[in-house]
């Protein structure tokens, strides 16, 4: 049998990419946020620690990270939870991924997706023979579902969801008998506060009940951790409990190593501080620039990127920057309504953010400059 799965759509933005390769000051590519900052040496060095693993690592995690997840969640989510509460992934890719499976859902299901959505979400349900409904209204989601997936701060947006707008989204899942998962990866990267953005398992949220609820968090971004694979899931205890088992069969274990370099990450507060400044200050003098040169960023209170339109097909505005040499992402790879818009990534370095920021502000100069 051969899955019936879309192309992979990062493929198409290769024409773009060889345009933008040709400028003569190189490429910037901001088309994938993927972190560009090092790994704090904390971080690394409980990895060197940890090296001798000789022993198969626990799929429940070690002792030391669950009880490390558990602080985190208290101490920057403002969310108590239990060790048996939370479970270490391989990544948050390869859970939401595989999360259908893992909950099993199948033929004849719904999983429900935000209209503006990462395209794994789909991708999940597609692998089960589920179908996908884009909606962001609860009042929307139809009977049948099973499995629903918001995103707050939204990848690719940047918009961040209150606790009033995450309560309806929990009081219709259950309504509907389905399980509700926050894609919380981005919380850390809030613009307009110092404190993450709203969990969903916050008592505001879900009061003491975290029935049929999930977050899932990621410490690549936060902390540079992209290449360890280091993300975790949490909430209703019978749901991890029966994803325990499941993972437990497909061998889903992260690298010991991995485990204890997410203790140190976890615990790293002013790491996360730093990294955080370092976007912002890209943030800062990227948002300008693209202004200046006619594009209007939309939302983006969240999250690593500026979500930007100039009112035209967004493959236009990609060969436009691809022509300055700025690579960036159409929007219409997470839905129908991205059509008009790109993704603009703030993971490159401060030269390239700077170069890129020069070129954009040059394009302005030279359509306003007169004529000779």
């Amino acid at each position: 049998m051969t899955l019936a799965l879309p192309d992979f759509p990062w493929d198409a933005l290769a024409p773009a990419a060889e345009t933008a390769r040709r400028h003569p000051d190189g490429v910037v590519d901001l088309s994938v946020g993927s972190p560009i900052d090092p790994t704090p040496e904390v971080v690394r060095a409980a990895l060197a620690e940890a090296t001798d693993a000789h022993s198969y690592p626990q799929v429940a995690g070690t002792p030391a990270l669950r009880a490390a997840i558990v602080d985190w969640y208290r101490r920057r989510r403002d969310v108590d939870l239990g060790e048996s509460c939370v479970l270490p992934t391989i990544g948050s890719k390869e859970l939401v991924a595989s999360l259908p499976l893992q909950l099993g859902v199948g033929p004849g299901d719904v999983v429900v997706q935000p209209t503006l959505a990462y395209p794994t979400y789909a991708v999940g349900a597609l692998l089960v023979g589920a179908s996908v409904v884009s909606a962001d209204d609860p009042a929307e989601w139809p009977e049948g579902t099973r499995l629903v997936w918001v995103n707050s701060p939204s990848n690719p947006d940047g918009r961040v969801a209150g606790a009033a707008a995450l309560r309806d989204a929990v009081s219709r899942a259950r309504e509907l008998g389905a399980v509700l998962v926050a894609d919380e990866c981005y919380a850390e990267l809030v613009w307009d506060s110092e404190r993450p953005s709203t969990c969903i398992l916050h008592p505001d949220v879900v009061g003491d009940d975290r029935r049929g609820v999930l977050s899932c968090y990621s410490l690549s971004k936060q902390s540079n951790l992209a290449g360890y694979r280091a993300a975790f899931i949490a909430g209703d205890a019978e749901l991890v409990a029966r994803l325990l088992a499941v993972r437990k069969h497909l061998g889903a274990m992260p690298p010991a190593p991995v485990q204890a370099a997410m203790v140190a990450a976890l615990a790293d507060d002013d790491g996360v501080a730093v990294q955080r400044e370092r976007y912002r200050r890209r943030r800062d003098e990227l948002a300008p620039a693209l202004t200046a040169a006619g594009f209007r960023i939309d939302d983006s209170t969240g999250g690593l990127y500026l979500w930007a339109t100039a009112d035209e097909d967004c493959w236009a505005s990609v060969d436009r920057l691809a022509r300055l040499g700025v690579l960036v992402t159409p929007g219409s790879f997470y839905g129908e309504r991205g059509a008009r818009h790109v993704r603009v990534s703030l993971t490159a370095s401060d030269e390239r953010v700077t170069a890129a920021a020069t070129r954009l502000h040059g394009a302005v100069s030279e359509r306003t400059a007169p004529a000779p």
